[in-house]
């Protein structure tokens, strides 16, 4: 059979004509009917109901002998129950049933039940496709080579009786005198029930147009001589010899046969298709319950009809609890209406859809899952399934939500951190580009953090940075970006219509930080430093507006601390300055670019040198000369101060051995210590090393401190400063009275000298306050037997002043500048010299 054909249908092939008529409705009056529609079944209603069926094989059962055969109703002589077959089954499923009940026609119903048409073997016979196997199937193997001939006188009664008690369906006459056949049918036994001709004989009622066909043909030839003529029976001939019958029937009990061996063939191979059908649902039950994903599966109507275990487990509810209801008992609410248009827009285009959805657990948690949903249709099925696959995707969502956290806010404040600062910028920059508008970038440095964190501890300081992110988010307006930039530093980012609003912001920024914090039962207070740049003015991109509010923020910390500076140009020149000290200092700490500079004291009563300060200075080839006041802070920054002050020490001890070689008795010469230095504990063994290596008295060296080398750590420099006395080295007290001075230091701390800082000196004797401070310093000393050196005297009222005072010693340029090395012997020679010419 072929292939194409087993999976055609009933509806493919059936005639949508059904001929009925009434259960009383007399036979005669049935057969012209059907004649008149060409068909060989009629169907009986009763009202609107199929009750029986009569076809043309049904003469058979008549008595033609009973001359009033053509008054029977078609209620007595009709077959019931009718076999019906529906229009969606297949041809095969109609062909089992015409070989199983020995019927040729079947009334087809639709959907509802109704009849709508009528299936016949002809039809099936015509719509199989079996030319190629006809073909091959010869005549000699199928006809009926045992067929009836009787005499052209024979009545017609007879023959029929003959007929019917031999089960033939057709039947030869013979007449002898014109030596010609004729062949009498079931269909012409239709005839008899119009005409009445029951008592004539076989040759007026047989017909004479009898088609041949050769042993030796093909069912095929057979099957298409039958079709051009609208015939059922052939004659088979073989050298002219009459050999038999073959009829519709022998070719359809062939297609029968050859359908049956197909049928079994067909369910042979469904056995087989259902065994490996049933293992593969047995091994997909296995894995949908095996998976980690939860599965449920749907019907068209959107009613849940299978889930699988992992579902019960990610969303909480029995298999029992969703059977029969619909997926929405999962929904959060969290979806518009337009988003399951959409997805079930795709489904139907694309046949799946992907995505994330938020659903809600029989206990109420929300939760995101990745949904998958797929819909299923079966080959020969029109009915739908849809198998939705998820799974948990919440940690996960979580996770990615805690990455962009990190990766965009600072951990620690919650603010955005550098890189969500500049993509914001960026998009600033644009807008105010766009809209010819100003917008502020402001960077908040706070002072002294690092005192903070090493008082009161790390977890203090993070506390303190937390407190200061949400005082300045409070004054900050809706829309503006405050950031965390790293350690105690904080940027703002603003839209200004005016330089006064800026100022403004920083005025009301470092007021609100000046109330004190409580961290820990402790109350701290905090300043801070803020420098600002204002685009389009201050640059033009966002790293040029960064560098400049960077540059303002240190210019507002070199001022003072808190303080706010707008940029100005000058910044960055000063800027760019202190970035080219920055990349020299340490070449030239390491090329011996500095050297000392040596400024001479003068002691008031005796008039002779009482010591030298070695100064130090840096001569850089392409700076020039370099300020202490500048490069020192940079050695402290850039933590090479104690370096600095080992290449002082050095240098001092060289300095004293040549002395001692040119015979220069200038007293004791004086070198600045910074506190790092002291801090660290080391400078005790480093000026004894150095006292060592060029065999040096104690005596010939001082060293001069400030106030903040001991104000961290008095003991630790209490401790120090005995040990460097045990050395013979003298010790001075720099800058009196411009820290935070307590006089309790003087008697605590061994020092032997008080330096008066030179911003007093500069104001006497003109300025009466002034004079008073520095009168009672020198008071204070003389009482405490410290010697006192006023620095920077520069004006002789100046010295006659403080010679009033009972000053000790004075340092200055009225007396003298400091000197480079070379200069400073002249002067000591020339000065001896005087001493001796005085003599």
């Amino acid at each position: 059979m072929p292939k194409s054909s087993r999976y055609q249908k009933v509806c493919d092939v059936f005639t949508n004509k059904v001929i009925a008529c009434h259960k009383d409705t007399y036979l005669s009056d049935a057969v012209k009917l059907m004649r008149a529609h060409n068909v060989s079944a009629i169907f009986i209603k009763e009202q609107q109901d199929v009750i029986g069926v009569w076809t043309e094989s049904d003469c058979m059962k008549l008595d033609f002998t009973n001359h009033t055969i053509n008054g029977l109703t078609l209620e007595s002589v009709m077959t019931c129950p009718v076999l019906t077959i529906s229009s969606q089954r297949l041809l095969s499923d109609a062909a089992l049933i015409f070989h199983q009940n020995g019927v040729r026609h079947l009334l087809v119903t639709n959907k509802s039940g109704f009849a709508c048409g009528v299936i016949s073997v002809s039809d099936i016979v015509r719509n199989q496709g079996l030319d190629h196997y006809l073909q091959f199937r010869a005549i000699n193997e199928q006809y009926n080579k045992d067929v009836l001939i009787v005499s052209s006188e024979m009545v017609v009664t007879d023959a029929i009786k003959l007929m019917r008690e031999r089960n033939d369906k057709a039947i030869l006459v013979f007449n002898e005198q014109l030596k010609e056949h004729g062949i009498i049918t079931q269909r012409d036994l239709l005839s008899l029930i119009l005409e009445h001709q029951g008592d004539g004989i076989c040759w007026d009622f047989a017909c004479r147009a009898i088609y041949q066909i050769s042993s030796t043909g093909s069912l095929f030839d057979a099957y298409r001589l039958m079709s051009n003529n609208n015939v059922r029976h052939l004659v088979v001939i073989d050298n002219k010899q009459i050999m038999g019958v073959l009829s519709l029937d022998h070719l359809v009990n062939e297609i029968e046969s050859a359908y049956c061996c197909e049928l079994e063939k067909v369910l042979e191979q469904r056995d087989v298709a259902l065994q490996h059908s049933q293992r593969n649902l047995y091994l997909a039950n296995k894995i949908i319950d095996s998976s980690l994903d939860g599965i449920m599966i749907t019907s068209q109507e959107g009613v849940i009809v299978q889930v699988n275990p992992a579902f019960t487990q990610l969303t909480g509810y029995k298999e029992f609890e969703v059977i029969g209801k619909g997926p929405n008992i999962l929904s959060s609410g969290r979806h518009d209406k337009q988003f399951y248009i959409d997805m079930w827009h795709e489904i139907t285009t694309k046949g799946v859809w992907q995505g994330e959805i938020c659903n809600c657990k029989k206990n109420g948690d929300l939760y995101v899952e990745w949904l998958t949903i797929i819909e299923i249709k079966e080959p020969h099925n029109e009915e739908l399934l849809y198998a939705a696959i998820f799974s948990d995707i919440t940690e996960r969502k979580n996770a990615e939500e805690k990455i962009v956290q990190l990766a965009y806010f600072d951990e620690l404040t919650g603010l955005p951190n550098r890189r969500l600062f500049n993509d914001r910028l960026q998009m600033a920059l644009a807008t105010a580009h766009r809209d010819s508008t100003m917008l502020a970038v402001m960077f908040i440095d706070l002072d002294r953090f690092k005192e903070i964190n090493d008082t009161l501890g790390h977890s203090a300081g993070d506390c303190l940075l937390q407190l200061v992110a949400k005082r300045i988010q409070c004054i900050l307006n809706e829309g503006d970006t405050l950031a965390r930039l790293g350690g105690d530093e904080f940027v703002v980012l603003f839209d200004v219509d005016s330089f006064e609003y800026v100022s403004e912001v920083a005025e009301t920024i470092l007021n609100k930080l000046n109330a004190p914090f409580l961290l820990d039962s402790a109350q701290v207070g905090v300043t801070a430093s803020i420098g600002a740049a204002i685009y389009p003015e201050d640059g033009q991109d966002s790293e040029t507006l960064l560098k400049h509010a960077d540059i303002a923020m240190y210019r507002s910390k070199e001022q003072g601390r808190n303080s706010f500076q707008l940029f100005k140009s000058s910044m960055n020149a000063r800027s760019l300055e202190r970035l080219a000290m920055m990349s020299r200092f340490q070449y030239a700490l390491e090329n011996d670019e500095f050297e000392l500079y040596f400024q001479p004291k003068l002691n008031l009563k005796t008039k002779r040198i009482q010591g030298v300060e070695a100064l130090l200075r840096w001569q850089d080839p392409t700076l020039g000369m370099i300020s202490p006041a500048h490069f020192i802070p940079l050695a402290e920054e850039l933590g090479l101060i104690v370096r600095l002050d080992l290449w002082v020490i050095e240098q001092a001890g060289k300095e004293l051995a040549k002395w001692q070689t040119l015979g220069i008795d200038a007293g004791r010469l004086a070198i600045n210590i910074s506190a790092c230095h002291l801090s660290q504990g080391k400078l005790v063994s480093n000026i004894e090393q150095m006292l060592n290596r060029y065999q040096l008295p104690g005596k010939l060296l001082e060293i001069e401190l400030t106030e903040s080398s001991f104000i961290s750590s008095f003991s630790q420099a209490k401790k120090q400063l005995q040990q460097i006395k045990s050395l013979g080295v003298n010790v001075a007290l720099d800058d009196f009275g411009t820290g935070y001075s307590a006089l309790s230091y003087l008697t605590k701390l061994p020092f032997d000298t008080l330096k008066i800082d030179a911003s007093f000196i500069a104001k006497v004797p003109d300025e009466y306050g002034n004079s008073e401070i520095v009168a009672a310093i020198i008071a204070l000393a003389n009482n405490l037997n410290l010697l006192v050196v006023a620095e920077g005297v520069e004006k002789a009222s100046q010295q006659a002043y403080l010679q009033s005072l009972s000053c000790d010693v004075i340092q200055g340029y009225y007396y003298c500048r400091p000197l480079t090395q070379r200069q400073w012997i002249k002067f000591y020679t020339q000065f001896s010299q005087q001493l001796l010419h005085k003599k």
